[in-house]
C-alpha cells in the first residue's frame, strides 16, 4: 500500500520523520523505495543515503499525472515497503493553470500538493503535527485537516515535539473523540539536529557525522512508533498494471545505438542535483553516464560527446572551482569545439565569467558565457512554464514545458537573445520560502548557444523523454564531426 508521511505546515518535521522511519526498517534489513513530493533534490539525496535506492521525485506539474502513476508503480513492485515524503503543508501546492494536456481536477489543495498525490496514488496519510505550542487546540486542527477532504483516508498521527508527559496526556485527551491511531510519539530532539543553509538542509556529503544521526534516529524511531500498526499500511501490495511511459524514439531524432554515446556528468559536491528518472532516461536511450568532478579532476572524462552539468552549490565551493584551472579551460575548449552542453542553475553559473559570493569575493569560473552570477538574499522560487525562443540542443523552438527554479543568484548581464520566454501565472503556487516579488507575466530567460542549453530553470524529462533524445542526438552529430 505505502503512506504518505505529510505535515499539517512547513516545518514540523515531517524529512526528519521520514528519515528515522526509513533508518529503522533500514536497519531491520527491510528492502524500502522511497518518494519525495515535488521538485526538491536534497530530501532524495538524504533517502538514498539510508536506502541505498535512488529516491524518486513524484511531481505531476513538472511530468503528469499518468507518469506518476507509472513511476510510483514501477518502483514498488519489486520492494516490501515503500513511503514517500510530501512536501509542504498537507494542501499546499501551486495554483498555476496547466492547460489541457494536464486538465486535473484538483478538489482540494494545489496541483502537486501532498493532498495531490495522495488522492492520485490512493494513499493513507500520516500527519506529523508540531505540538510543541499547544495542547487541548490540537483536535480543532486535526479534525479540520481530517473532514477539509473527504477524499482522503487518514492512517494516523505522529505527535512530534511533545514536551512532557502531561503535555502528552493533554494532547491525547483532547484527540481521544476523533478516534483517529496516534502511531508515534516524538518528544524534542534538540541533540539531533541536520544543520542546513540558503537553499534547505546540507547535502549528504557535506556531513561527515551523518551515519551517527541516522543510527539516532533509528533508535528513536523503535522506540516511538507503533510498528505493529505502521508495518501494514507501509508494506506493498500485489503490483498493479503499471501506466505505460512514452518511450518510442520520435522520427525526427531516432534513438542511438546502445551505449554509443559518452555523456560527461558533472558530480561531486559543488554539483549534485539531479533527478534520477533523468539519468535513467540517458541510459535508456543508449548513454554512458561518465562521472566526473569539476572540483577534484583536472579535465573531462577522455571520448565524451556531450557535457552535463546539474544544479548545486557551486557558490559554497567557489575558490576551489576556480582554482582548478586545468578543469575549467578543458571545458572551455570543448564548448568552443561545438561539444553540446546542457546546464542548470548551477551549472549555469558554472560556464559564467565569474561568481561572486554572499561575502562579495569574486572567483573566476569557466567564461563561456559573457556574464557572472552574483549572490544575493533574494530568493526566487516558482513553477515555470517555459516556451523555447531558438533552436536548441533540448528543445526546438516553439516547444513547451514546464519546470522550477530555486536560486539566490542573479546574472550581472542579462542574455541578448535569450533562450526561453518564462511564463508565471499571477497565481504561481504556494511556496515554503517564496520571496521573489516577480510579478512579470512572462520574461526571457537563459543562455543560447549553437551548442549551449544553460539556463536557471531545472526541467525534469520524465514525460517528455524527446528532449533528452534531442540531446543525445545532438551529441551523436558532435561524435560524428569529431
Amino acid at each position: 500500500m505505502s503512506l504518505m508521511i505529510a505535515g499539517e505546515r512547513s516545518g514540523v518535521g515531517k524529512t526528519t520523520i521520514t528519515l528515522a522511519l526509513l533508518s529503522y526498517l533500514r536497519q531491520q534489513n527491510f528492502p524500502v523505495q522511497s518518494f519525495k513530493v515535488g521538485p526538491d533534490y536534497i530530501d532524495p539525496m538524504f533517502h538514498r543515503y539510508v536506502t541505498g535506492r535512488p529516491c524518486r521525485n513524484l511531481d505531476p506539474v513538472l511530468t503528469s499525472e499518468d507518469y506518476v502513476r507509472g513511476c510510483f508503480q514501477r518502483h514498488t513492485q519489486s520492494v516490501e515497503y515503500a513511503l514517500v515524503e510530501g512536501v509542504m503543508g498537507l494542501f499546499d501546492g501551486a495554483t498555476v493553470e496547466l492547460g489541457e494536456r494536464r486538465n486535473w481536477a484538483v478538489r482540494s489543495g494545489g496541483a502537486g500538493s501532498t493532498a495531490h498525490l495522495a488522492r492520485l496514488l490512493h494513499l493513507p496519510v500520516l500527519l506529523v503535527v508540531d505540538c510543541s505550542r499547544m495542547a487541548q487546540s490540537i483536535a480543532a486542527l486535526v479534525h479540520g485537516y481530517c473532514s477539509f477532504d473527504p477524499n482522503l483516508q487518514f492512517a494516523g498521527l505522529v505527535l512530534n515535539r511533545v514536551g512532557s508527559d502531561r503535555h502528552l496526556h493533554l494532547l491525547q485527551s483532547a484527540l481521544e473523540p476523533l478516534n483517529l491511531p496516534i502511531l508515534g510519539v516524538l518528544r524534542r530532539q534538540d541533540a539531533i539536529t541536520i544543520p542546513d543553509r540558503h537553499l534547505g538542509l546540507l547535502p549528504t556529503a557535506e556531513l561527515p557525522h551523518l551515519d551517527a544521526i541516522l543510527e539516532q534516529l533509528a533508535q528513536v524511531a523503535a522506540e516511538c512508533f507503533a510498528w505493529e500498526q505502521l508495518l501494514p499500511l507501509i508494506q506493498t501490495q500485489e503490483p498493479q498494471q503499471s501506466t505505460p511511459v512514452p518511450t518510442v524514439p520520435s522520427p525526427d531524432f531516432p534513438s542511438p545505438s546502445p551505449a554509443s554515446i559518452r555523456l560527461a556528468i558533472a558530480q561531486d559536491a559543488a554539483f549534485s542535483f539531479y533527478y534520477a528518472d533523468n539519468l535513467d532516461l540517458l541510459k535508456d536511450l543508449g548513454a554512458e553516464l561518465v562521472f566526473w568532478s569539476p572540483l577534484s579532476d583536472t579535465a573531462l572524462p577522455e571520448a565524451v560527446q556531450g557535457m552535463i552539468f546539474g544544479g548545486g552549490f557551486p557558490e559554497m565551493f567557489a575558490a576551489p572551482l576556480a582554482a582548478n584551472t586545468s578543469a575549467r579551460k578543458s571545458v572551455k575548449r570543448a564548448i568552443a569545439a561545438g561539444m553540446p552542453t546542457y546546464a542548470e542553475c548551477g551549472g549555469l553559473m558554472y560556464l559564467c565569467q565569474e561568481i561572486v559570493d554572499f561575502a562579495g569575493n569574486a572567483w573566476e569560473m569557466v567564461g563561456a558565457l559573457p556574464t557572472t552570477a552574483v549572490m544575493g538574499e533574494r530568493l526566487t522560487l516558482a513553477y515555470r512554464q517555459v516556451k523555447a525562443l531558438q533552436d536548441g540542443v533540448l528543445l526546438p523552438q516553439g516547444a513547451i514545458a514546464w519546470g522550477h527554479e530555486f536560486h539566490r543568484s542573479h546574472l550581472s548581464v542579462e542574455p541578448p537573445h535569450p533562450l526561453l520566454e518564462l511564463h508565471r501565472p499571477q497565481t504561481a503556487g504556494s511556496n515554503e520560502r517564496c520571496q521573489s516579488g516577480d510579478k512579470s507575466q512572462q520574461m526571457g530567460e537563459g543562455w543560447y548557444g549553437p551548442n549551449i542549453h544553460a539556463s536557471y530553470v531545472h526541467l525534469h524529462w520524465g514525460a517528455t523523454p524527446e528532449l533528452p533524445r534531442r540531446f543525445m542526438q545532438h551529441c551523436s552529430t558532435f561524435k560524428a564531426d569529431a
